[in-house]
């Protein structure tokens, strides 16, 4: 994907060590963006940072250490961000877990599929704003799914573990709050230079299907390889998109613009009309501050 140079600017990438995070780490860096590599264990980060390297040898890029599913993982590495003291202007809001077959929790008891795809990603946004704040001009992407767009999805009891129901119930509810939760922060963030965008990466065959049973991971990889899916190098192009592009508005939502929105090349689409009513906007971001502990401060 062509996109426009990205020299002078500082990104972090979550899930940036493999799928379509690190393809979207790997063309922001060849595209001169500095760029923080964020995943959960050191070995990992490590390759990824490696395997950038080689990938593209002038790449400015750096590892980082962080567990969404921990609040004090979240912390510790937000804090070694801002201790940099440098603004950030790309904050891509990648990664995610789905299809977990049993209710399991973070480390602070949250539902594991929403606490990590959700309300991860608010802690370390929130913690993250002053650096965001001090960007030129900053966007926040945040990666949600075509099932958002679920007929009857809803943001009720998001924790509960009677709405558990299955984890790709529960996966739907992080993908819808990851929307809301970028209308939210552009109705919020008005009047600043951050933008937030969400996208819809479309179909890829990425290490999200590692909960499906076996054989489902098989034809999931016969069939989104060879029919319907793409490469995670062109379900990254949605990110790079919303995060380079200079007609992207706040509140945008980027998808592939195939047929079922499965593959194609990035455009804005409406938003699921599930996640458009501010009331609800309020309700989750108020819970969210409730259950993390992060309050956003624009000033």
């Amino acid at each position: 994907m062509d996109i426009p140079s990205q020299v002078g600017k500082r990104a972090l990438v979550t899930g940036g060590t493999g799928g379509i995070g690190f393809e979207t780490v790997v063309a922001l860096a060849g595209a001169g963006a500095e760029v923080v590599v964020a995943g959960r264990g050191r070995a990992k980060v490590d390759q990824a940072v490696a395997a950038v390297r080689e990938a593209v040898g002038t790449a400015k890029v750096e590892g980082l250490v962080l567990d969404l599913a921990s609040l004090a993982s979240i912390d510790g590495a937000a804090s070694a961000v801002l201790a940099g003291g440098q603004p950030l202007d790309l904050l891509i809001n990648n990664a995610g877990v789905m299809a977990v077959p049993e209710r399991r929790e973070t480390a602070d008891g949250f539902e594991l599929t929403f606490g990590t795809n959700h309300l991860g990603h608010f802690a370390l946004t929130g913690r993250l704003l002053p650096a965001l704040l001090a960007a030129p001009a900053a966007r926040v992407v945040t990666v949600s799914a075509k099932v958002a767009r679920n007929k009857g999805a809803t943001l009720e009891d998001p924790l509960s573990a009677q709405s558990y129901g299955s984890g790709m119930a529960s996966y739907t509810k992080s993908k819808l709050a990851n929307v809301v939760f970028t209308l939210e922060l552009a109705r919020r963030a008005a009047g600043t230079r951050i933008t937030a965008v969400a996208v819809h990466p479309g179909t890829s065959n990425t290490g999200l299907q590692q909960h499906l049973p076996k054989y489902m991971q098989v034809m999931a990889s016969v069939v989104l390889e060879r029919f319907v899916g793409q490469s995670p190098a062109d379900a990254a192009r949605p990110s790079l998109y919303a995060a380079t592009n200079s007609g992207v508005k706040a509140g945008d939502f980027v998808v592939p613009d195939g047929r079922a929105e499965l593959r194609g090349a990035p455009h804005v689409a409406e938003m699921p009309p599930a996640a458009t009513d501010p009331a609800v906007g309020r309700r989750l971001w108020e819970l969210s501050e409730q259950l993390t502990h992060v309050s956003y401060s624009f000033r």
